[in-house]
């Protein structure tokens, strides 16, 4: 049981659940941003709202604590909006359509927005809990999941705290003190159109139902890029036309789903369909641990009958391979941080669109020399092929102070409140600290939050239990801190 003067996990899940009802992917934060500004409106809180849209609301000491130093609880307000084929979903105006049972809060189809959604609302909780602390300021930054660009636009003075607690993590039980920093390489291939052969079959290849995940947090987990397994398929057959190939979508996603149109003779396309089949044997075998669900199918269109354009063979053969070669994954682990990846790359996206074919990558390491380095090997992958790639949204990571004020204070409060010792460990994803630390030097930080599963994928999943943990730390962390 909690306290009255204690923060309630009902209370939080309740804001929880007002926020996936409003719009928020990342760009579009309009209307998250005036929830808030509302929020603090109706509750006479002083709030502040800066030009990229980031919001902080302020909750002024309470009595007896103005000497208290002042605490920083940071989430981002924007999502990541994924979902699966053939869901009838429109972000920009539907509530996430969540289910709450086995202990478990989810969205099956949609992203839930959990991340970073609930650490929002534990912000909002605090803001109007009866709680004795000194001031906190509650800072909400935007699209974090394209780029960090809320945290890069921060200037000077719009926060005036020196503890910072990110509430962006999703391992209840660890607290966090690093992260990898990033970078976005984009490859861009200029393609010309030639007829398709009259009386070809127009086939559709797909790769799909594959888990997809964190690019950062899930990387490591054996899971199945459906992108570069639609590509490993195709390029044993440079014969096809190619009228289009798509698949993935965020960077900071794993690629779930891939699909190709494409042309071949009829004795060709019969070999493909023949082959489809075994290539989705192939992978159900390779990835029984990873990405047990993942699949492939091939459609039948019809036939070529006069007028249909296929990309230029020499492009399309250039696609296929760069594709098929681009490094992926994990390039290499920590040696200094047991488990820990320390760098990798995510081939996230391809899209054809007019006369040009976009390919969109990300790096992730906690050293910056690699993570260029990993940029570098990709771009090399492409330029080979053909394309043109830059290089864009590089941002800093977080290295570990292990002698760190507030962490020395979350871990006594973890071992008093549940009897054991918190993991501390750096996380292999993007937090906005390493950006924060660029603006605000000797900020002192910590990152933590409940469980979640999923994130950035379809039936992304909060852990209930791991929430009333996660509030009850961060309840006693802000009313003891000195």
């Amino acid at each position: 049981m909690h306290s009255k003067t204690d923060l309630d996990p009902e209370k939080v899940l309740d804001l929880f659940k007002e926020i996936t009802r409003i719009p928020r992917e990342s760009g579009h934060e309009e209307h998250i941003i005036a929830y808030l500004q509302q929020f603090a409106e109706s509750r006479s809180l002083e709030c502040r709202t800066d030009e990229a849209g980031n919001v902080v609301i302020v909750r002024p000491a309470s009595p007896g604590c103005e000497h208290v130093p002042v605490i920083v609880l940071q989430s981002h307000s924007d999502m990541v909006c994924e979902k699966n084929s053939g869901v009838d979903h429109d972000f920009s105006r539907d509530p996430i359509r969540y289910v709450i049972e086995n202990g478990w809060m989810t969205a099956p189809d949609t992203t839930l927005g959990a991340d970073c959604g609930i650490g929002m609302a534990a912000q909002l909780a605090v803001l109007e809990s009866p709680m004795k602390t000194g001031r906190i300021e509650c800072l909400f930054t935007v699209s974090e999941e394209t780029g960090l660009d809320g945290a890069k636009a921060l200037k000077p003075g719009f926060i005036t705290g020196k503890t910072l607690i990110n509430l962006d993590s999703e391992d209840e039980g660890e607290l966090f003190v690093g992260c990898a920093g990033g970078l976005d390489t984009t490859a861009v291939f200029r393609y010309g159109t030639v007829d398709a052969a009259q009386g070809d079959t127009r086939l559709r290849i797909r790769v799909f139902n594959g888990t997809g995940g964190h690019s950062g947090d899930d990387i490591d987990k054996g899971r199945a890029n459906a992108v570069q397994l639609l590509a490993r398929f195709l390029y044993p057959f440079p014969e096809v036309g190619i009228c289009s190939i798509n698949g993935g979508n965020k960077r900071n996603a794993i690629a779930r789903e891939a699909e190709a149109e494409i042309t071949a003779g009829a004795s060709l396309a019969g070999k493909i369909t023949g082959a489809a089949e075994s290539f989705r044997k192939e992978l159900r075998a390779e990835y029984a641990a990873g990405d047990p669900d993942i699949d492939v199918e091939t459609e039948v269109l019809g036939k070529c009958t006069g007028g249909e354009k296929i990309i230029d063979p020499e492009t399309a053969r250039a696609v296929v391979a760069s594709l098929f070669a681009a490094p992926h994954g994990v390039l290499a682990m920590s040696a200094d941080i047991k488990g820990l990846v320390e760098t990798s790359t995510n081939l996230a996206s391809v899209r054809t669109l007019d006369g040009e074919i976009r390919v969109g990558t990300s790096q992730r390491s906690s050293v910056t020399s690699e993570r260029r380095a990993a940029g570098l090997k990709v771009e090399a992958a492409f330029r080979l092929a053909g394309a043109e790639v830059t290089h864009e949204s590089e941002y800093p990571g977080w290295k570990p102070d292990m002698d760190s004020h507030v962490l020395k204070v979350c871990r006594a409060s973890y071992r008093k409140l549940f009897g054991h010792e918190p993991v501390v460990r750096a996380i292999h994803a993007g937090l906005e600290c390493g950006l924060f630390l660029d603006i605000y030097p000797g900020l002192d930080m910590i990152s933590f939050g409940p469980t979640l599963r999923g994130v950035h994928a379809p039936g992304e999943r909060l852990d209930l239990a791991s929430l009333d943990k996660f509030v009850a730390l961060l309840s006693d962390v802000i009313s003891n801190i000195e």
